[in-house]
């Protein structure tokens, strides 16, 4: 089947190739006109148009390249992209279809690609190679990416060499502000981390130069300043609290009381188990409020602040305003607080928090070397390889896709390896052996996904497990045979591609029909389940009955009394002859029902019998299999792998035929010999033997029972011909009368 495309590029139509696979047509991708050509196909006939990168048995490393975009799928538009490129940079795009990793140079049309493959192969030792293979490109990849240069713009402390200096400045860059990844996996540098690293350096150098122009007004306590504004900021708020109460008591003394806590307050506390800690001692004034009240430096403060004004006296209060003082005045509060307010400004402007850590010292001595421009230095003699490693992984890209592209394509734009018996689509994952049959459509999965039931498929999610390796999710579907022993519990084993097994255990199971053949028995497995469930129920029911009665006589016998054992016995009870004559009519009409039935039945022809066994098995089997056939033929793969990632663009249907050859059941190899002879073959009754026999000595009866009725009730064994009639009378001969008898 061919059809056409729209113009391509070249304003020439495309003639396509198409064939027939599974009720999908699908098209062949063989030539470079095809490849090249591939843009202007019309999606509509793409059987995928976007695929996960991770979860397939694909390399994910191809996969991640072809996905431009890095948000985790791979979609038409980016093969496209792919497709195009290698179009650009090969002479023959149709040597993708050989899908090997190895390449020849000459095959390269693109003349930097083709340079740098011949550097590669030359610093290989393999200059007189015609062929480069991607073990090649793989091994001078990891050697180039080890050195200390690899054009990544980002330079490690080993790129310094012998300059130990130098190491030591990288060395800190990563301390403080973090490293940057270089090829080889270790924490570097680059230039904008350089930078950063540098203006911290000159913004915290410049932030300490203030402090030492402006050192008597900035720093009153000299280099215990720090130490004095942090004794201040921890009780500021609650010595302003203070002198603002004692102030309160100046302006009325009927406060004072209420100023101080109330003494129900001290009371509540005096119950408690005391410490200086507990919040609510801490919450009481700092100290005593009085009318005019200097703070008190000494023991008479509150317990929980002890600590912290202690600290103030010998932080702030002794270098600042003079040692020797028991109490501060709320005028040396305040002077105390402005004679600290230039450095606690200061301190909130400060800049280079990053680089404090190295000390002053060491970052003066920094800005002081020439470690900026050793830097620098380094990081663009490695911008010089950018070039050369952009083109050993142009290179590894080509001989990526020259090996895995056509595959994806065979997966993507088409689905050909799906039905290909040879070899499995890059969405099936293994196969499964359970329950003497082998699903080779299994599909990795994260978990059971709600759109399985709309592809009309018996699908098992089992649950996979390996010593060693992280359990995984498959979804099987099984496509021949029936589910009479599938259930959740069962187990396993799965076969990865890598051929490594699994213990597998059905967790789940989206229950549809899998044949024609399990639709057809289908009523009678149920009728017969039903059967034993009655025949269970009723046989419990029974046995619990007999062991209540068994219960009530052994217990009754133990308290039986006396004098009721010498009570006349009960008259025994009539017979209700009302009864007895329903059930006698009940019995007639089913004789005579069966009767009808089998004389209808002994009046049909030898070669009717067959029509009605057919006509009774259609009507019970034949609705389920309808329902079935109906199913089977919507049966389909699309619901299944959209909830795993994809976009199935085509109606990828899994009819019978495909079906099974999907899941194989267990069949013994040609040419085995096989003994029917069974020493533990079950040796019991042939009671079915005994009830067909019954069964066809009643039919005999009742057929000759029904015969003679039709011959005067004469049997066939007996004279059935008609007995001499007289002859009748006429009116020229009347009868005569018969003398009477003596």
């Amino acid at each position: 089947m061919e059809t056409t495309a729209r113009p391509s590029s070249s304003g020439q139509a495309h003639s396509w190739r198409f064939f027939r696979a599974g009720g999908l047509d699908l098209v062949r991708l063989e030539n470079a006109g095809d490849f090249r050509n591939l843009q202007h196909l019309d999606q509509k006939l793409w059987t995928a148009l976007a695929c996960p990168v991770k979860g397939l048995e694909f390399d994910e490393k191809t996969l991640a390249l072809i996905d431009t975009d890095k948000d985790g799928r791979v979609r038409a538009r980016e093969i496209l992209a792919a497709v195009n490129w290698l179009c650009d940079v090969l002479e023959d795009p149709a040597v993708i279809v050989e899908g090997t990793g190895e390449l020849a140079v000459a095959a390269i049309k693109d003349a930097a690609l083709a340079a740098s493959a011949r550097e590669i192969l030359a610093s290989l030792g393999k200059a007189g190679s015609a062929t480069l293979s991607l073990g090649d490109v793989a091994d001078t990849a990891k050697i180039f990416a080890a050195t200390k240069f690899n054009g990544d713009g980002v330079v490690i402390a080993d790129s310094a060499g012998d300059d130990a200096a130098t190491k030591q400045v990288i060395a800190d860059i990563v301390a403080t502000l973090g490293g940057v990844p270089d090829r080889c996996g270790v924490a570097g540098v680059d230039a904008a981390k350089v930078a950063a690293f540098f203006a911290e350096l000159a913004a915290y150098d410049a932030w300490n130069k203030q402090a030492e122009t402006d050192g008597a007004k900035l720093k009153p306590a000299g280099d215990g300043t720090a130490a004095a504004l942090a004794a201040v900021q921890s009780v500021r708020a609650k010595v302003d609290d203070y002198f603002a109460r004692c102030r309160l008591a100046a302006y009325d003394a009927r406060a004072l009381g209420a100023l101080n806590r109330q003494e129900s307050e001290y009371l509540a506390l005096a119950a408690k188990d005391l410490s200086i800690t507990v919040d609510e001692i801490a919450g009481f004034p700092i100290a005593r409020v009085e009318a005019g009240r200097a703070l008190p430096l000494d023991t008479t403060v509150n317990p929980a602040w002890a600590p912290a004004i202690a600290t103030l006296k010998a932080a702030a209060v002794d270098p600042i305003l003079g040692a020797g003082k028991t109490a501060l005045t709320e005028a040396e509060w305040s002077a105390l607080k402005a004679a600290l307010a230039a450095f606690e400004a200061w301190s909130a402007t400060k800049a280079g928090a990053a680089v404090a850590g190295l000390g002053l010292a060491r970052v003066r001595e920094i800005l002081a070397s020439k470690a900026a421009d050793k830097i620098g230095a380094l990081i663009e003699q490695d911008k010089k390889l950018e070039a050369q490693f952009a083109a050993i992984s142009g290179v590894e890209k080509l001989l990526r896709f020259h090996r895995d592209l056509y595959r994806l394509l065979m997966n993507f734009v088409s689905f050909s390896d799906l039905y290909d018996p040879k070899v499995p689509a890059i969405f099936q994952a293994g196969t499964l052996y359970l329950d003497a049959r082998s699903c080779d459509l299994c599909i990795r999965v994260d978990g059971p996904n709600p759109l399985v039931p709309m592809s009309k498929t018996y699908v098992a999610y089992c649950s996979c497990t390996r010593p060693g390796s992280a359990p995984m999710t498959i979804a099987a579907c099984f496509t021949q045979g029936d589910s009479d022993y599938l259930f959740v519990g069962r187990h396993g084993i799965f076969y990865d591609r890598q051929g490594r097994d699994w213990d597998a255990v059905i967790t789940s199971i989206v229950d549809n029909p899998i044949s024609i053949r399990q639709a057809f028995w289908a009523p009678y497995k149920k009728l017969l389940r039903m059967i034993e469930e009655q025949v269970a129920k009723r046989a419990a029911a029974a046995e619990a009955a007999s062991d209540a009665k068994l219960a009530k006589a052994a217990t009754d016998a133990a308290h039986v009394d006396k004098t009721a054992a010498a009570a006349p016995a009960a008259p025994p009870k009539k017979v209700d002859i009302g009864a007895v004559a329903a059930i006698g009519v009940a019995i007639s009409g089913a004789i005579s029902a069966l009767t009808l039935i089998l004389g209808y039945v002994f009046g049909l022809k030898a070669w009717q019998y067959p029509l009605v066994l057919v006509g009774i098995v259609l009507v019970i089997s034949g609705p389920a299999m309808i329902i079935a056939a109906l199913k089977l033929r919507q049966r389909t793969l699309g619901p299944i792998l959209d909830g795993n990632g994809w976009a199935v663009n085509g109606r990828v249907k899994i009819n019978i035929p495909f079906g099974t050859s999907l899941t194989e059941r267990a069949t013994l190899p040609p040419g085995s010999q096989r003994t029917l002879e069974d020493p533990f073959a079950e040796k019991g009754t042939p009671w079915g033997a005994y009830i067909v026999m019954l069964a066809i000595l009643a039919a005999a009866a009742i057929w000759i029972r029904w015969d003679a009725t039709k011959h005067d009730g004469k049997y066939f064994w007996m004279d059935r011909s008609a007995p001499p009639t007289a002859p009748a009378a006429t009116p020229e001969a009347p009868a005569q009368p018969t003398a009477p008898a003596h």
